[in-house]
C-alpha cells in the first residue's frame, strides 16, 4: 500500500515479512534496544498486546511478524510519532491486527482499562534526572529522558492494564535495576527472567532485558546473556537471528 512520506522521512526495511517501516532521521529512530526486545519477548496464539511508548511502532510490527498474537496496540504521546507509526501500518496492511493510539503512559488504566492485556511491552525512557543532560531535540529527549512520565508511571500502569498472570517485558539499563526491581515488586511483577546485553564478551553489559508476571511467585532465571559483537564490526550469530538476516 501506497502511504504518504513527509519531508525528512523515509522508508527502512525491517527484514521480517518483507515489512517495512517510516522513519525520520532528524527525530529518535528506533535502536536495537527495541528489536532486541521483540526477540524477548513470548507472546501466544490468541494474546493482545500493548506497548507503553510505542514511538513509531517498531515493538507492535515485529511482535506481528514474530509471533502469533492476536492484536497489537501502541500507545504514544507524540502526535508525530503515533501517526508515521499508523502510516507504517498502512504500509504493511497490518490495520486488522496493529492499532496506534495517541495518548498518555500515565493514563493508560483510565484509556484501555483494567485487567485487558496478556502482554505488555515497553522500551521506556533509560534516564531519570540523575543521569545526563537532555537531548534538545523534544522528541529525543521525550524518548531518552523521563520528561513526560517515570519508570513509576510507567511500571504502575503496565500492572493495571494487564490481566492477573499476565506478562511484562522491559528492556532497560543495568545501573538501574535495583529500582527497577524494587518497583516491579511494589506493584506486584515478579520478575521471572533476566537476559544481559554486553557489547562484546570484554565489556560490561549496557542493557538488561526483563520479563516480569503480575501476581508471580518470587523465583527468577537469570538466562544465557546475548553478545552483540564477537569482534569489532561483526554481529554475533544470535544478533543476525534476532533481527532475521
Amino acid at each position: 500500500m501506497n502511504v504518504e512520506l513527509l519531508e525528512m522521512e523515509r522508508i527502512d526495511e525491517l527484514h521480517r515479512n518483507q515489512y517495512k517501516i517510516i522513519q525520520n532521521p532528524q527525530g529518535f529512530c528506533f535502536g536495537m534496544d527495541a528489536v532486541l526486545l521483540s526477540g524477548f519477548a513470548n507472546v501466544y496464539r490468541g494474546e493482545q498486546v500493548l506497548d507503553l511508548g510505542t514511538g513509531t511502532g517498531i515493538i507492535p510490527i515485529l511482535l506481528e511478524a514474530k509471533t502469533e498474537g492476536e492484536h497489537f496496540t501502541g500507545l504514544e504521546i507524540q502526535e508525530y510519532s503515533a501517526d508515521m507509526a499508523r502510516r507504517s501500518v498502512l504500509l504493511n496492511n497490518l490495520q486488522r491486527k496493529v492499532e496506534i493510539v495517541c495518548g498518555d503512559i500515565k493514563e493508560a488504566s483510565k484509556r484501555f482499562g483494567r485487567a485487558v492485556f496478556d502482554v505488555v511491552t515497553t522500551n521506556p525512557p533509560y534516564m531519570n534526572e540523575m543521569h545526563g543532560l537532555q537531548n534538545p531535540n523534544t522528541a529525543k529527549a521525550i524518548a531518552r529522558h523521563e520528561v513526560l512520565c517515570t519508570l513509576e508511571d510507567v511500571v504502575r500502569e503496565a500492572a493495571a492494564v494487564l490481566k492477573p498472570g499476565g506478562r511484562f517485558y522491559m528492556v532497560h539499563r543495568p545501573r538501574r535495576l535495583v529500582e527497577i526491581i524494587g518497583m516491579l515488586s511494589h506493584y506486584q511483577l515478579e520478575v521471572k527472567r533476566m537476559k544481559p546485553v554486553y557489547p562484546s564478551a570484554e565489556k560490561e553489559a549496557n542493557m538488561v532485558l526483563l520479563e516480569a508476571v503480575r501476581g508471580g511467585h518470587p523465583l527468577m532465571r537469570m538466562e544465557a546473556p546475548i553478545i552483540i559483537y564477537t569482534e569489532p564490526g561483526v554481529y554475533s550469530k544470535e544478533i543476525y537471528e534476532i533481527y532475521g538476516y
